[in-house]
């Protein structure tokens, strides 16, 4: 059996694309596993702030397009990139065991955010990660950050003080050393589904769903089941400064969310735990819970 790997090219998607390969190996020796790079639009735009690019699937359609077409077997993405709607005819194949899904405080000169003196320069390009910052340091200049891992590293030390990047990503490129500190609940919630690859499919690939289903990770999957509602009750992306974490612990799950103004100035939090079994449903009334104590007001006023 051969197998057709649609992916990004930056090195952390080669490297994702790497981790999937392996693992279909491993699990299934005979298998014949082949990479298709596809630049997506995310990929071209490199100047303009994410929020400003607009649209979903920022990264992901021109991938998904070539599953529809059958010019790829499976796509392999960061699940913080996947839309909540999934396009007729593609689904999610598995999800695999989710790294470090914090964000990670990278500086050359400072060990925290908490140290960073008055003014100092940030670099980010998400609004979620501007809302929480601003919220915390309402002192320091946000600056909008776009490029790979490597890039952006190089940038801040052309200028910045400090950046902040996903630890997952830090962590599969081996570049655990640059993290000075990680940036976790309840204080700092990360994206949804953050640190998770995802595999999609089509929908009626009955041979290569069947294997995939040999790659899932249980635990994780009810975890983004629940962050994902939560996505879908906002509507939101990379145009809305908002966030959920889920984690089982005991056997209950806990949904953590924000959704903050992208200068810091409102930032609302929510938590609802329930059972496990109960994930999308718990996503949904965190999301709601926002909604009602001030969210809804935030939401519009972005569109404005």
């Amino acid at each position: 059996m051969k197998i057709i790997i649609g992916t990004r090219g930056s090195k952390l998607a080669l490297r994702q694309t790497e981790i999937v390969a392996d693992l279909l190996k491993e699990k299934f020796p005979g298998i014949e596993v082949e990479r298709k790079i596809i630049h997506t639009k995310g990929d071209k735009i490199l100047d303009v702030a994410l929020a400003k690019v607009g649209g979903k699937g920022l990264f992901v359609k021109e991938i998904e397009d070539a599953l529809l077409r059958k010019e790829i077997d499976i796509a392999v993405h960061s699940m913080k990139d996947l839309p909540s709607e999934i396009p007729d005819g593609l689904g999610i194949g598995a999800v695999l065991e989710r790294e470090n899904p914090f964000d990670a405080f990278v500086s050359d000169r400072y060990s925290t955010l908490g140290s960073l003196p008055y003014g100092a320069k940030v670099g980010t390009s998400s609004l979620r990660r501007l809302s929480q910052i601003k919220h915390l340091r309402s002192d320091v200049e946000v600056v909008t950050l776009r490029g790979n891992v490597e890039t952006r590293l190089r940038k801040m030390r052309e200028g910045l003080d400090a950046v902040i990047l996903a630890a997952a990503g830090l962590r599969r490129l081996g570049l655990a050393e640059n993290i000075r500190e990680i940036l976790s609940p309840p204080d700092f919630i990360p994206a949804v589904s953050q640190g998770v690859i995802v595999i999609e499919s089509r929908s009626d690939d009955a041979e290569v769903n069947g294997v995939l289903k040999m790659l899932n990770h249980a635990g994780t999957e009810i975890c983004v089941r629940a962050e994902r509602a939560f996505l879908a009750r906002l509507g939101g992306g990379c145009q809305v400064p908002l966030g959920a974490y889920a984690s089982v612990s005991g056997g209950v799950m806990k949904v953590l969310g924000i959704i903050g103004s992208p200068d810091g100035g409102s930032l609302i939090r929510t938590e609802r735990s329930g059972r496990p079994e109960d994930a999308e449903m718990l996503g949904r009334k965190a999301a709601e819970d926002l909604l009602s104590g001030g969210g809804e007001e935030i939401l519009n006023n972005l569109q404005l």
